[in-house]
């Protein structure tokens, strides 16, 4: 069964930076991509950053250029997704799935359409205080 657990959320100042982890069961990175995602209050969910199952590839939205860094270790089966400079903005809930469309390359994940990823862990809550 495949499984993911997400942590390292906290409260942050401008500025300050923060490192979340998603842990994967059942499954190995470089059989699958995983997205990080996220969802302020009352807004849709948005992609932030992907990595590519066959070489770890990254590959960001615009929330993410220059700030944020996502990285993978095979050894522990984890995602990492290191966040920089952070903003009220980047308040949310972050959430960490699979890439389940076949049709992608094994080189390339998107991160336009949240409906693409599934097993969703349940989150961890980033909030960048003001």
């Amino acid at each position: 069964q495949l499984r993911l657990v997400e942590s390292g959320g906290d409260l942050v100042q401008p500025g300050g930076s923060l490192k979340l982890s998603c842990v994967a069961s059942g499954f190995n990175l470089y059989e699958k991509a995983i997205g990080w995602f996220r969802q302020a209050p009352g807004k849709e969910r948005e992609g932030v950053a992907c990595i590519a199952s066959a070489d770890g590839s990254p590959y960001y939205t615009n929330i993410a250029k220059g700030r944020f860094d996502i990285s993978r270790d095979l050894g522990t089966n984890t995602v990492f997704l290191q966040m920089n400079n952070l903003t009220p903005d980047d308040t949310g809930t972050y959430y960490c799935g699979v890439l389940i469309r076949t049709y992608y390359s094994a080189y390339f994940c998107p991160l336009s359409l949240p409906k693409e990823y599934a097993h969703w862990g349940h989150g961890t809550q980033v909030t960048g205080s003001s």
